[in-house]
């Protein structure tokens, strides 16, 4: 199959219709592959993205007066299902969901220093095994994972190995044969990054030992009086009897997070705080993570969306591509890629963004992921939940910021708010609380100037999505002046090939198109809408826009 074609080819084609300035369709093809190599991944945090059920908004007597933007707020997994459905992730050309963790959480709350905080994170765990009801109940997660299956959009559940929730009033301290407390971590050697905890009363999971450990007493009375404790041991013993895995922390929390792949499908997870556990770890956690993929799908056959493997993203903190495929304790160095991730977040990509023109930009990537990490990928972001110093913090640029994010080699991570621009600088609120805002869904409805931005990344953003080239492609420019540049990617029998251009004089516009399309080929400029030939090596597009997106009509 072609998406690209001669005169003596058949021509395939894309319908995504985009409109100059009022509304874009989103038809999607089912003819194109999900590449997670060019995937455009939505990450959000489920408590404040939408609220879809108030009724759950209150539990476990969580009434305390939090520090602001520091509590629950109410967003919920049914919130995003509606989104799902309305169509908003379909418009924004999103084909990979990525959701903060949603198990159960700490009950109580713990100040920080930035005022007192509960988990609406979902990074404080305590029990892996329960989803927390402020987020909802597996039956939400399961048409969750339903909904988005069916409008080819993949979901990336958050996963915790490497810490439990702070201990409170309500929620004891783990075992010491589970966790360890007291020494926090200085950061300046591989040990004194990974035998550690993150910071003060945050205990470590010992997910370097190798003693066997009973379950916590407080797990056990939890789930007899939640009547599912004989369920729970069955499912361990289960477990253990199939891998031959000795009974360390690692493993029990493992078998909790990969159960989450057996029973709804789910098609990623995302590894948080990765590089604070031995490499190992993830290696394993990875090879559940398989088993438990292909054993639903063989259950499911169904269901299944296509042959694409599980799919793993570490949060390396502070990795950047340029690292290439190792991360640098200073000590000692450490190659994620072969212990388990197909990915890792990029956080150097916000200073290239800056620091670099278009071309440079693009060329770098190109060049990075077509030959040390061939293979593999990188998510860039420009903005995101733990990082305070994102490309645009006050919303100046949000034009710019899609244009370098969406058009980069790479995935892509529209941290949600980045489309709309959703404020990140909040009065009153302390550390990254100001990063975590609600989702603003009022300017979306009512603002033109939000309205304007959001269709920006729409266009873009489907233009990704229905183009494996954009993100998973060989870049190549094309001209430097006016800039215009291409996109080809080859699998198997598929074939795509794009040509782009940014940064281009408003009005008529004379685009070579190098060798990527031959004359007489038909285009369309997804962007504008307008159709276009190539004559000569070259394409006239006469629009308002200083932006050109040519595919193949």
């Amino acid at each position: 199959m072609k998406k690209y074609t001669f005169l003596f080819l058949s021509l395939v084609y894309l319908t995504m219709s985009c409109s100059g300035s009022k509304s874009v369709t989103m038809n999607n093809t089912s003819k194109t592959p999900f590449v997670w190599e060019g995937a455009n991944v939505y990450f959000l945090l489920t408590d404040r993205f939408y609220n879809g059920d108030t009724s759950n908004d209150v539990n476990f007597n969580r009434t305390k007066t939090p520090g602001k933007l520091r509590g629950f707020e109410g967003g919920d997994i049914i919130g995003i299902t509606k989104k799902i459905e309305s169509g908003y992730f379909e418009k924004l050309g999103i084909n990979a969901i990525w959701l903060t963790p949603i198990v159960e959480q700490i009950h109580d709350g713990v100040d920080e220093g930035t005022g007192l905080s509960y988990g609406f994170h979902g990074y404080w765990a305590k029990d892996w095994t329960a989803l927390d009801p402020n987020f909802g109940t597996k039956e939400d997660l399961a048409k969750l994972v339903k909904k988005a299956h069916e409008k080819g959009i993949r979901i990336i559940l958050d996963g915790v190995i490497n810490h439990t929730g702070p201990v409170t009033p309500e929620d004891p301290v783990w075992p010491s044969d589970w966790v360890r407390t007291g020494v926090v971590c200085d950061y300046k050697s591989f040990e004194n990054t990974t035998m550690c905890t993150l910071v003060d009363n945050l205990p470590d999971v010992r997910t370097e030992s190798n003693q066997e450990v009973a379950l916590p007493p407080f797990l056990i009375e939890k789930w007899k009086k939640e009547g599912r404790y004989e369920k729970e041991i069955a499912s361990l013993d289960e477990f253990f009897k199939r891998t031959n895995y000795p009974r360390t922390p690692k493993y029990y929390i493992i078998k909790w997070l990969t159960d989450y792949i057996l029973e709804f499908g789910i098609d990623g997870y995302r590894g948080d705080t990765v590089k604070h556990t031995d490499e190992k770890v993830w290696a394993d956690f990875k090879k559940e993570c398989d088993y438990a993929f292909e054993t639903w799908k063989k259950h499911h056959p169904l269901q299944v969306l296509d042959q694409n493997p599980f799919y793993t993203i570490a949060e390396v903190y502070g990795y950047g591509i340029s690292g290439g495929q190792d991360y640098d304790f200073g000590d000692r160095k450490v190659n994620y890629f072969q212990n388990g991730f197909n990915s890792m977040i990029n956080f150097e990509f916000k200073w290239n963004a800056a620091q670099n023109d278009y071309e440079g930009l693009f060329s770098k990537y190109s060049n990075a992921l077509n030959n040390d990490l061939k293979g593999y990928s990188v998510l860039n972001y420009m903005s995101s939940h733990d990082d305070g110093q994102p490309f645009d913090a006050n919303r100046t640029k949000s034009i710019e910021t899609a244009n370098k994010l969406l058009l980069s080699p790479g995935m892509s991570q529209v941290y949600y708010g980045d489309e709309s621009a959703r404020s990140l600088v909040i009065e009153g609120t302390q550390g990254d609380a100001t990063l975590r805002s609600n989702m603003n869904w009022d300017a979306i409805q009512n603002n033109p100037e939000t309205q304007k931005t959001l269709l920006h990344w729409q266009k873009l953003g489907q233009f990704r999505r229905n183009h494996p080239a954009v993100g998973a492609g060989f870049h190549q420019l094309i001209n430097a002046n006016p800039y215009t540049f291409s996109r080809t990617f080859t699998k198997g029998a598929f074939t795509d090939k794009v040509v782009m251009g940014v940064d281009l004089p408003k009005g008529r516009k004379e685009l070579p198109v190098g060798d990527i399309f031959p004359n007489g080929t038909k285009l369309k400029d997804t962007y504008s809408n307008q159709n276009t030939e190539v004559i000569d090596g070259k394409v006239i597009v006469d629009s308002d826009f200083d932006i050109v997106l040519l595919e193949l009509i």
